[in-house]
């Protein structure tokens, strides 16, 4: 089966100044190195200690050889600005820059590096050769604290290659009555990702053509051990729908091409149920807990934001509408689970049964309720079968949207929030989710800023990762939930 993981391997090459020991810089390093194998950090270190071009080409040949794919350029003293940063234009890849503090006062001449200072000078020539580096918060630090940033890095890096290799295959054209769904894909190719539009009828095409698959019935079988006895409540759906899973995988893999990884944005209603006679939001689900997410109503940059977040997490992502209020009569009965959030805080994160069993406290086999209302009301549920519904489990969340605007600039938004252990008393994948001033940044990120209705979400907090990817994707609008008393551009400070 197609792998969805990016692979990094992180290398290290330690620069020296001439003027300064090398012997300092080589000591710092092997202490880096030491510091990350203690934290279960995998790092290739370089025997080259970087002075001039010649030894940048050295390094950059070792590295290359190597396998190293996410580089960190070391300043164990105050470093050649010239020759460090030419390494970090020729290496192709994510490269981050961080530098040694002095270590004990008892060593301040041959022993003080200046590292601190030539961080700046490194900066400065970053700029001047147009390079995009990765520099920590505050780059400087002890060996622990650099392994910590290299730690830090190295989630960074892999959300930057994967997109780079990432392509989505979209299915059907996107939903003229979610126009919020319908985006400029040039911001696609502006991130280096590939998109593959397809014809609902190439679908549906490869769909009859699986009808006899012989693997259906080991999808099957998955499918009733994942369910179990109690959540399987329509057995009957479960061949189509293991026909649908295995045509989406196939269809990724002879469509892939030079691209190492994939996501999917289909178009999911209204014909579909009437022509392929389920709703496809289980399978979504699991291709989801796979790595694999699967965006609804062919919500291409929705697709891309889980696909990110599944990166910088490592966790089954998914995709929510950032759906209704939480009535007053609930939050007053769960106060006490609700804690200090304000009314306006919370929201219910909801779609019909895409999100993976793993985030459901008693996920069921269900119909979609809204298109049996629409296209079976007065008959059992048939077409309408095929969601996967229960209420979310409490978890750490990040709302996350990396989105194209009309002008095909990209913006992004990023929260931090939590499901909490509250029912929902509804139908659907469902969650009370509180975000700390919730109320201000839907008013002034997601309605000021005209995004759309669906939310990437992923179950950790991951902010932090997401802002310095954003950075060094070169995107400057990004939205986030701002703390009371921090205003916002647009926000009226003469408040009531």
């Amino acid at each position: 089966m197609l792998a969805n993981v990016q692979n990094i391997k992180i290398g290290i090459v330690a620069v020296s100044r001439d003027c300064f020991p090398k012997s300092l810089s080589e000591r710092r390093r092997k202490a880096v190195v030491a510091a990350c194998k203690k934290a279960g950090i995998d790092i290739f270190e370089s025997s080259v200690i970087l002075e001039n071009e010649l030894d940048a080409v050295a390094a950059l040949d070792e590295v290359k050889a190597a396998g190293v794919n996410a580089l960190c350029v070391y300043l164990g003293n105050f470093g050649p600005e010239g020759p460090e940063t030419m390494l970090a234009a020729k290496f192709g890849g994510p490269v981050m820059f961080a530098a040694a503090a002095e270590e004990t006062q008892n060593d301040l001449i041959d022993g003080r590096g200046d590292a601190y200072c030539g961080m700046l000078n490194a900066s400065y020539n970053l700029g001047l050769r147009g390079v995009r580096a990765y520099i920590p918060e505050y780059p400087v630090g002890t060996a622990e604290e650099i392994a910590d940033m290299i730690g830090e890095f190295t989630v960074v890096a892999k959300v930057l290659l994967a997109l780079k290799k990432l392509k989505i295959f979209s299915f059907g054209p996107r939903p003229y009555d979610f126009l919020a769904c319908n985006a400029p894909i040039k911001g696609l190719f502006d991130l280096g990702v590939e998109l593959q539009e397809n014809s609902e009828l190439d679908l549906y095409e490869s769909f009859l053509k699986h009808e006899d698959d012989p693997r259906i019935p080991e999808v099957i079988a998955d499918m009733e051990a994942e369910l179990t006895e109690r959540g399987n409540r329509y057995p009957g759906v479960l061949p189509r729908l293991a026909q649908y899973e295995l045509t989406l995988l196939d269809w990724a893999e002879r469509n892939l091409g030079a691209s190492e990884h994939f996501a999917f944005a289909n178009k999911c209603w209204p014909a579909f149920q009437t022509m392929f006679k389920f709703v496809p939001c289980y399978v979504n689900s699991r291709l989801a807990a796979r790595g694999i997410p699967v965006a609804c109503e062919t919500d291409i940059y929705g697709a891309l934001s889980e696909f990110i977040l599944y990166q910088a997490t490592g966790i089954a992502p998914t995709l929510l509408d950032l759906n209704n209020t939480v009535p007053r009569d609930k939050y007053d009965q769960y106060k006490d689970v609700i804690g200090d959030y304000k009314p306006t805080d919370l929201f219910m994160g909801f779609h019909c049964g895409n999100t993976s069993n793993c985030h459901l406290k008693d996920g069921k086999m269900a119909y979609q309720l809204i298109m049996k209302r629409s296209l079976e009301p007065d008959s059992e549920p048939n077409i309408s079968r095929g969601t996967l519904e229960g209420d979310l489990q409490p978890a750490p969340v990040t709302l996350f949207r990396l989105q194209c605007n009309a002008d095909t600039s990209l913006s992004a938004y990023i929260a931090e929030g939590e499901v909490l252990d509250v029912p929902s008393s509804s139908f659907g994948a469902i969650g009370v989710i509180a975000v700390p001033e919730m109320a201000r940044f839907y008013r002034h990120v997601l309605i000021e800023k005209r995004f759309p209705h669906h939310a990437g979400v992923g179950f950790a907090h991951v902010g932090r990762v997401l802002f310095e990817v954003l950075k060094m994707l070169g995107i400057s609008d990004i939205g986030y939930n701002r703390p009371a008393g921090v205003l916002y551009p647009t926000e009226n400070p003469f408040k009531n």
